[in-house]
């Protein structure tokens, strides 16, 4: 199995800060988001890789789970075996020189790491029994934002493809009036054990898809399964103050559970997208104003657009030099009773060319002022 790094993913080491690992997400996604790159097949899975190592790496407590499941060597390529060999009794799963198992790893307490891991290996460690409830098919995605609607708070839509339980046949994958059977080749077991060396894995079984069992006739919807794939459509409430990164979690809202268990959640990490007009700066609003030589220079006022559609006038004092910035109180993002500023930084624009007359009186001045050119 070849082994899945999620800093090697998103292109850092593994010492990076939050702050690196957000700037770097950032970059990736934008560079590679399918409304950039439409049609690419390469770029749409890169995107999904790097969302699905920033859901896990971005968040504190996920990351410090994986970084100890690295240090186990439990993304290594390690050889697979069958069940035989074991470990001396107290020994940590994975010893070093000892032969250990997948199902050996405890990864009940992970949350939705511990899906993860499971993936990686290609089944779970100690999975449900064929006809115990089991939860519904939990879902991870990212969702773009528009910068204002991040900032001021709003719905935005969304779209998703979800794995539920079959409506036809309720999960259990036999026709109507089907005759139900022990499965022949796990034994009802759901589950199968192979590998090689000391190291062996469990995986659903192929033949009754994990259930344990199989029908006389399977049914015609899900051909079996269990499952369907639906598509849901859902408006997302944004909070305000959004920024690129936060998560929110909509409980119940994924697949239908099976056999009775409850739903899956549906978790969603906003990515705020780019304004021509303003930048963030924690609560604070950035806006560009950018005034000629002679504004600058003998002073002016410049007219800068907030949040909710208003303007306000800036007074910009003779002298005044490119780069500088302006504080206009309690016109920035507002978020948990705090409000942040509007913050109006001067761009200063020189003229391309300039006529005859224009370039005459230029060199005047600057002669009259001691100015070297």
């Amino acid at each position: 199995m070849a082994q899945k790094d999620y800093y090697s993913v998103l292109g850092v080491s593994s010492s990076a800060t939050a702050e690196d690992i957000k700037k770097q997400y950032r970059r990736l996604a934008k560079e590679h988001h399918p409304d950039s790159n439409k049609g690419a097949t390469k770029s749409a899975d890169r995107f999904k890789e790097i969302s699905e190592a920033y859901q896990v790496l971005g968040d504190k407590k996920k990351r410090e789970q994986y970084d100890e499941m690295r240090r186990l060597g439990a993304f290594d390529n390690i050889p697979r075996g069958p069940r035989g060999g074991g470990r001396p009794a107290g020994a940590p799963p994975g010893a070093p020189g000892q032969s250990y198992r997948y199902d050996e790893f405890d990864v009940g307490g992970l949350g939705g790491l511990g899906d993860i891991f499971s993936s990686m290996f290609g089944g779970g460690a100690k999975g449900p029994k064929a006809s115990e409830p089991e939860q519904g098919q939990s879902v991870e995605t990212t969702l773009e934002v528009p910068f204002r609607t991040a900032a001021l708070g709003g719905k935005v839509p969304i779209e998703l493809d979800i794995t539920e339980e079959c409506a036809t046949c309720l999960g259990s994958g036999a026709a109507k009036g089907a005759r139900i059977a022990v499965c022949h080749e796990c034994a009802g077991r759901g589950s199968i054990s192979f590998g090689q060396g000391g190291f062996a894995v469990n995986r659903p079984c192929p033949a009754c898809l994990g259930k344990g069992s199989l029908p006389s006739s399977p049914c015609a919807t899900c051909r079996g399964a269990g499952e369907a794939r639906s598509r849901k459509k859902l408006l997302i409430n944004v909070p305000e103050g959004t920024d690129t990164g936060a998560k929110i979690r909509l409980k119940g809202q994924g697949g239908r559970g099976l056999h009775g268990g409850r739903n899956g959640d549906i978790v969603i990490t906003f990515q705020v997208k780019d304004d021509t007009t303003w930048s963030r700066e924690g609560l604070d609003l950035v806006a560009i104003a950018t005034v000629n030589i002679a504004q600058a220079t003998l002073g002016s006022k410049v007219s800068v657009e907030t949040l909710d559609d208003k303007r306000v006038s800036i007074k910009v004092p003779a002298g005044t030099a490119g780069g500088k910035r302006f504080r206009v109180r309690g016109h920035g993002i507002k978020k948990d009773g705090k409000h942040g500023d509007l913050i109006v930084e001067i761009e200063l624009v020189v003229p391309a060319k300039l006529s005859a007359e224009q370039e005459k009186l230029m060199q005047d001045f600057a002669k009259s002022a001691g100015l070297e050119y």
